[in-house]
C-alpha cells in the first residue's frame, strides 16, 4: 500500500501542477494516493496562507482573517493526516496487523507523509529561489546549498517511512493512530471562545 517513492513523486508533481494551475485536479490515482493528494493540498494552501500573514503593510483586520484561515486549514491538514493512518490501519486489520507484540514506532505513517509533503514544498520554493534571476549576489549559492540538505532530509525520511511499512507488514514493528486532539478550534474546549460566548 505504501510506496515512499510514489508518494514523493506525487507530492512533487502536484506542487508543480498546483503552482501553475491552483484549481487543477490531480491525475487518476488510487483512492490511497488521492487521499495523500488531499492532505498535500491542505499543506500547499497552508503554506500560501502563512505567506499572506507576513505581507508587509497588512492591516490588523487582514491578519485576523488570515489567522482564522490558518486555523481552519491546519485543522483540515491534521484531520487528513489522521485519515491516512486510519486508512492504513483499516487495510492492515484483516491481515491481523499491526502485530501488537511488536515494538511501537513513535511516529505514524500519516505524520511522516505530512512531513514529506512539507519537505516537497520547501524543495519547490528553495529551487525557485536558487533560480531567481533578480536575486542578490550569493542568493543562488545559498539556496543551492539548502536544496541539497532538504533533498537529503527527504530521502532519509522517505527511507524511514518505507522501512516502517515493511517492518509493519513483517510484524516486527507497529504504529498506532495518534490523535492530534486540537483544542483551539473547539468552542467547548477553548476558554477564549466559550468564556466570550457565555457572557
Amino acid at each position: 500500500m505504501i510506496s515512499a517513492r510514489e508518494i514523493t513523486t506525487l507530492h512533487d508533481e502536484l506542487v508543480h501542477l498546483w503552482h501553475l494551475e491552483p484549481t487543477a485536479q490531480e491525475s487518476s490515482v488510487s483512492d490511497w494516493l488521492a487521499l495523500v493528494a488531499r492532505q498535500h493540498h491542505a499543506n500547499i494552501e497552508l503554506w500560501h496562507i502563512e505567506d499572506e500573514a507576513r505581507t508587509p503593510g497588512a492591516t490588523d483586520a487582514e491578519l485576523a482573517g488570515v489567522k482564522r484561515r490558518v486555523d481552519r486549514t491546519n485543522q483540515r491538514r491534521n484531520d487528513l493526516a489522521e485519515e491516512l493512518d486510519r486508512k492504513l490501519l483499516d487495510w492492515l486489520e484483516p491481515r491481523n496487523l499491526p502485530n501488537l507484540a511488536a515494538p511501537l514506532h513513535s511516529e505514524s505513517p500519516g505524520l511522516m507523509i505530512d512531513r514529506l509533503s512539507i519537505l516537497a514544498l520547501k524543495i519547490f520554493h528553495t529551487r525557485e529561489e536558487a533560480e531567481r534571476m533578480d536575486a542578490p549576489v550569493g542568493h543562488a549559492e545559498r539556496n543551492a546549498d539548502r536544496l541539497v540538505i532538504l533533498q537529503q532530509q527527504r530521502d532519509d525520511l522517505a527511507g524511514c517511512l518505507e522501512s516502517l511499512w515493511l517492518e509493519t507488514l513483517a510484524g516486527t514493528r507497529r504504529f498506532k493512530l495518534y490523535r492530534q486532539l486540537k483544542m483551539y478550534n473547539d468552542p467547548l474546549l477553548n476558554p477564549a471562545i466559550y468564556q466570550k460566548l457565555t457572557r
